[in-house]
């Protein structure tokens, strides 16, 4: 299922938005601060993100600011009681997607959440370009300087991961979550098989893929 990380020091609110996502099949994450939501968002796999403005520690627009810098791609919703343009505005430049005004109806941002969750669904099907690699994610075709480069689907997928958010480390764990699935009878050292195939088969300098020791990979683009 996919997970709704959910940034709000109103615990009544909190809970009410983290019941109905459950309700609607999704896996809330509940952070009662910026400082919890960041924490959470750097160790966790999360697919959205549902922040308040103001929050002790660090605030909803600091925040969406933050998750920016980590994932361009994450989609942002932002929850605040302001409601004048300046306020608005300062949301949309900070990077977020969407913008509702408390109190808010459920139904409505379920919607919302919906249309973000495709838009960031198409997002994620489009070529992912880094200097002298190329990948497709449609096509499942890996060019490196333009040669086509053998890569088995869980390659690929490992690879595209890894590769569009540089710099954040993924737990095995993680990993064999997502692109193997939780079901799957497979163990975390088929992770480590498969980064090894990658480092022998793409050999390149414009990024590396690092072991980090005693938690689990991350790419570092140059």
């Amino acid at each position: 299922m996919l997970k709704i990380l959910v940034a709000e020091d109103d615990l009544h609110i909190n809970d009410l938005i983290c019941k109905n996502l459950q309700n609607s099949g999704y896996t809330p994450v509940s952070a009662k601060d910026g400082k919890e939501a960041m924490n959470i968002f750097e160790n966790n796999h999360i697919d959205l993100i549902i922040t308040d403005v103001m929050m002790p520690h660090i605030d909803g627009i600091t925040l969406a600011k933050k998750l920016r810098e980590i994932n361009k791609n994450i989609p942002v919703i932002i929850l605040t009681a302001l409601d004048t343009f300046s306020d608005k505005e300062k949301g949309f430049t900070s990077g977020v997607d969407d913008y509702m005004v408390k109190p808010v109806h459920m139904q409505e941002l379920l919607l919302r959440i919906k249309a973000l969750l495709r838009r960031y669904q198409v997002i994620s099907e489009n070529k992912l370009e880094h200097k002298s690699i190329l990948l497709d994610f449609q096509t499942k075709i890996c060019l490196l300087k333009g040669k086509p480069i053998e890569l088995t689907v869980k390659e690929f997928h490992l690879l595209y991961k890894l590769l569009s958010t540089p710099n954040r480390i993924f737990t095995r764990e993680q990993l064999m979550n997502e692109i193997w699935g939780f079901d799957s009878e497979s163990y975390e050292r088929t992770v480590d098989t498969h980064i090894k195939r990658l480092r022998e088969k793409i050999t390149t300098k414009d990024f590396e893929i690092i072991t980090v020791r005693g938690l689990g990979y991350k790419v570092v683009t140059k």
